[in-house]
């Protein structure tokens, strides 16, 4: 028997959400991917709107770029260094 993947969930609804997962087609994971990655990113634009009240669109989306994107990648591509702007 496997060690259970969470430590906060019953072993009996592990299984049980292990089992509805394979029951889904390969679309409806995406659907599901799509959906939980759209929540987090306006979980995120909230803490960053709280945060960074003053901030234009353009700023909004380049921090929210920043917690995706290595600090590199937001230099080279968007001119934004993440740590001098902030996140």
């Amino acid at each position: 028997m496997r060690p259970p993947l969470w430590t906060d969930t019953h072993p009996d609804a592990e299984r049980v959400l292990i089992a509805g997962y394979r029951r889904m087609s390969p679309a409806d994971k995406l659907r599901r991917v799509v959906a939980l990655t759209q929540g987090a990113q306006q979980m995120a634009l909230a803490r960053l709107r709280e945060e960074y009240p003053d901030d234009t669109d353009r700023q909004r989306q380049l921090r929210l770029a920043s917690l995706w994107l290595d600090d590199e990648t937001m230099r080279r591509v968007f001119g934004w260094d993440p740590a001098v702007e902030g996140r």
